[in-house]
């Protein structure tokens, strides 16, 4: 009775728009308030406040600020300018141009922010641009900077996994290194899409092949592109853990724009020549920090809330008969992943991405052990469920940024990025039924030592 209580209470306070964060926590203390009135619960309320404060304290978390960090500044330095002119070079050529430009700089910049929100925010304010500028339709522009966005968490560094990490007790590493091959597949598919869509529209090119412009624009951007293979490769050869990888690419970030931007532009003018960098200037600094504190707090409020939440949910022991319910209709794998696969797409639409990891994690991970499934292989399956879950209404924050980057209605950007679910639910589909796809990479790694 006080279980279906607890669960009915949250409903109710996200129905009514309250911040998941205090839904969690507020249900949660109505729980023990309850309890405690009635003698069912012995645990006193005070309770609510230990365990979210545990919640939190968690090393592998730290990682959470500096990454967002590391991406606000490459957002605000103009480094996303550079990583867009260098996908324009290396493959603005092809038919339906600027659509490959778009899927090919999500993936770069994956590899230094870590979230589809700021990829979105950040890279696609410029794609769409770009995109209009050129005659492609808005709304075509804007569907695929949304499902190109969604390459973000999957490709290292990524949010998300080091949520599903620390909750699910898994390596980060390897759930970084399990990415890459997904996150390539999705932008293969995302790529395919495109050039379907320009032979279909008769797109022609947007920028013809030139050599030396391919060179100069790697120049620029050489730098920032180094981001991603450092992490990765000092996190692969046991250099640094994911949380100092996440100092070092705030660092890194910092580096880049305080500093080596600044005095290649002082270069530049000494040559006569135009500025070729944004520089960030200490105001800038202060609004990206304060940002960063912001989105901080908001990401670690909801996982104390939704830690509180969880605990309630274990030691009434509501998982085990969750689970024991779960295997009732799905005492096989494949069986199972359909459903967690259909349950976390409608989870999706109504649910912040962190917490639904950090509430469902502990409710259905425990069945895919015990049905064989590896804890790297589902944190993959939920993450990329959940990223399509930004795309759909009434929750997807990706929907929201791009109405305001775009200036289309809501309506109308929904519209516009339906099509382009589909997709993202193919690539779903193959990395479930085809677990080498996420963990082929990190076994070999594993073999050879690095992991």
């Amino acid at each position: 009775m006080l279980v279906t209580l607890l669960l009915v209470s949250l409903l109710v306070m996200i129905v009514l728009g309250v911040p998941i964060a205090v839904a969690l926590a507020g249900s949660s203390l109505f729980f023990l308030v309850v309890g405690n009135i009635t003698g069912e619960v012995t645990t006193p309320a005070v309770t609510v406040i230990h365990r979210m404060v545990n919640g939190v304290d968690s090393f592998p978390l730290l990682a959470v600020p500096f990454f967002i960090m590391a991406g606000n500044l490459m957002n605000s330095a103009g480094i996303t300018k550079q990583i867009y002119d260098f996908a324009v070079a290396a493959v603005g050529w092809l038919k339906g141009g600027l659509g490959h430009v778009n899927v090919a700089g999500s993936v770069i910049f994956a590899g230094m922010s870590g979230t589809a929100v700021a990829d979105a925010g950040g890279l696609g304010t410029i794609e769409i641009k770009a995109m209009r500028d050129h005659g492609y339709d808005t709304g075509f522009a804007v569907g695929l900077t949304a499902a190109s966005s969604t390459i973000g968490p999957i490709i290292p560094p990524s949010l998300p996994l080091v949520i599903y990490g620390v909750v699910a007790n898994a390596s980060i590493s390897a759930l970084f290194v399990a990415g890459i091959v997904p996150g390539l597949i999705m932008a293969a598919v995302l790529s395919g899409s495109v050039a379907f869509y320009a032979h279909r529209y008769g797109i022609g090119r947007d920028a013809s092949f030139q050599l030396r412009a391919l060179g100069v624009s790697f120049v620029h951007a050489f730098l920032p592109l180094l981001t991603p293979a450092i992490i990765i490769g000092g996190m692969s050869f046991g250099l640094f853990t994911p949380t100092e990888a996440a100092v070092f690419a705030c660092a890194y970030a910092l580096l880049l724009s305080l500093v080596i931007h600044r005095v290649f532009n002082w270069v530049l003018i000494a040559r006569g020549r135009p500025q070729g960098y944004s520089v960030l200037t200490m105001r800038q600094l202060v609004r990206v920090t304060m940002d960063t504190i912001e989105t901080t707090a908001v990401v670690l409020l909801i996982v104390a809330g939704a830690s509180i939440f969880g605990w309630i949910l274990t030691t009434t022991r509501t998982t085990d008969a969750l689970g024991a319910w779960i295997l009732a209709f799905a005492d096989d794998p494949i069986t199972f992943l359909i459903l967690v696969n259909l349950f976390l797409l409608v989870v999706g639409c109504f649910m912040e991405t962190i917490a639904a990891i950090t509430i469902l994690t502990p409710v259905l991970l425990p069945v895919a052990i015990k049905l064989g499934i590896d804890p790297v292989h589902f944190g993959l399956i939920m993450v990329l469920n959940l990223m399509i879950g930004l795309l759909t209404p009434p929750v997807g924050m990706v929907l929201y940024v791009l109405a305001r980057v775009s200036n289309l209605t809501f309506e109308e950007t929904v519209k516009a990025v339906a099509p382009w679910i589909v997709p993202l639910l193919l690539v779903l589909i193959l990395i479930t039924f085809v677990p080498e796809t996420v963990l082929w990479l990190p076994r070999t790694l594993k073999e050879w030592g690095y992991l």
